[in-house]
């Protein structure tokens, strides 16, 4: 338990770490508000794919930029000023519904909001945990940030599947409550040192230290070929969450509340797996799990698609959570963990471009599955995402990422609080 939860020892992570959750939360309710709102103006799984495409085009624009800018500005302020953005986004659309005026288009507009809230948000974030934990403990506290988001995502879709069904409080009342959860976390945040840039760092252009990220990238085999995988992954079996919705309608036949009860069940997993990742992040044997998990990832997709009932499908999502955010700490684990703290930002920043990318496969992949059907689809999602990243676990071998790493790694620790 204590190698577990290791890196809460330090105090300012702590209250980062805490802080996070109210945001957390407000993400996942809005997960499932989103998906319910758009399913019910349209009726179509096309719809759902493309809010989730309005939000992942300004975070493929933006992202790079934003971990550009979490390595040459206060990282704290940074946090702040975005996540103030993202709930005065979350309040207009609260706004919208209660008074009746909403459209589909408006919940289109607050995806792209939203999105570009978030390419600052998720680089800057990430970059922050390198200045409040060393390296040492740094693994362990990327995994418990996930952890954070995974345990709310049980309590998130759970309260949004029910305060939706309750009249007076309904879609309108879950938005004010997100946008109250973004706005906590700014507050937790105040008392926290600034996360300023690495002192001494070489003073460049922001297009020159975008351009010095990527070369830094290309030239570590192994840095790139995480990057790559999480890609493969993230952009093509990802978006099953974005159809759960259709999933609760169409296949199960169940309300808002059994679509809260889906989202849950992948919860529940997502945070088993990632305690279990949390322990055994910073050891050796971890980089031959990582395309383990991708691999059964995919395959437990397959089976989700295959269940004939409710509680089958229940069981199975357990199964795909568990996997997919153990896949998903660990790899974001092993990334921080190899590279220099002043390129944090930037490698995180396209990392997380896969979810950019998640957000656009969604919408082609909404227009296959209103063609060929939502279970045929979730299959193909998960076979191509399984072979894939066996492919790359395959070149990454014959591109001595493995050397790359032990050489990475061989530093040994830093002392916590640089860059603060």
């Amino acid at each position: 338990m204590r190698r577990t939860f290791i890196a809460l020892s330090h105090p300012l992570y702590r209250t980062f770490w805490m802080g996070t959750l109210f945001s957390f939360l407000g993400m996942q309710m809005q997960v499932i508000a989103r998906g319910f709102l758009a399913y019910e103006l349209t009726g179509k799984n096309s719809a759902l794919g493309l809010v989730m495409l309005g939000f992942g085009i300004p975070q493929f624009i933006l992202g790079l930029w934003g971990g550009v800018i979490a390595d040459r500005l206060p990282k704290k302020k940074t946090l702040i000023v975005a996540q103030l953005v993202i709930a005065s986004n979350s309040a207009w659309l609260a706004t919208m519904i209660a008074t009746g005026h909403i459209a589909f288009w408006m919940l289109v507009v607050a995806s792209v909001v939203q999105g570009a809230g978030f390419a600052f948000v998720g680089p800057a974030r990430q970059a922050f945990i390198g200045d409040l934990v060393g390296r040492e403990h740094l693994g362990n506290a990327v995994v418990l940030q996930q952890m954070s988001m995974n345990s709310t995502r049980i309590v998130g879709p759970g309260l949004a599947g029910a305060f939706i069904g309750i009249h007076f409080i309904g879609l309108a009342g879950v938005y004010y409550m997100t946008t109250i959860g973004f706005i906590i976390t700014c507050l937790t945040m105040w008392d926290l040192p600034a996360g300023n840039p690495r002192a001494g760092r070489i003073i460049r252009s922001p297009l020159a230290d975008l351009r010095d990220g990527f070369s830094y990238v290309s030239g570590r085999p192994a840095i790139l070929n995480l990057i790559l995988t999480s890609f493969i992954v993230v952009m093509i079996a990802f978006p099953y969450q974005s159809f759960l919705p259709s999933v609760a309608k169409d296949v199960f036949d169940v309300g808002a509340g059994g679509l809260g009860g889906l989202s849950t069940a992948t919860a529940i997993g997502a945070v088993l797996c990632t305690v279990l990742v949390a322990a055994y992040a910073g050891h050796p044997r971890a980089w031959n799990f990582a395309p383990t998990l991708a691999v059964g990832f995919g395959i437990s997709l397959i089976l989700f698609s295959l269940t004939s009932s409710f509680v089958l499908g229940l069981a199975a999502l357990v199964l795909v959570g568990g996997l997919a955010a153990a896949f998903q700490s660990l790899n974001n684990s092993l990334t921080m963990a190899i590279t220099d703290e002043e390129y944090h930002g930037r490698v995180q920043s396209m990392t997380m471009m896969s979810w950019s990318l998640f957000g656009m496969a969604s919408y082609p992949l909404g227009i296959l599955a209103d063609q060929i059907g939502i279970r045929e689809t979730l299959a193909l999602m998960g076979g191509t995402a399984a072979v894939l990243s066996v492919g790359i676990a395959i070149l990454g071998r014959a591109q001595g990422a493995g050397n790359d790493r032990a050489t990475i790694t061989s530093a040994g620790p830093v002392p916590a609080g640089r860059g603060t």
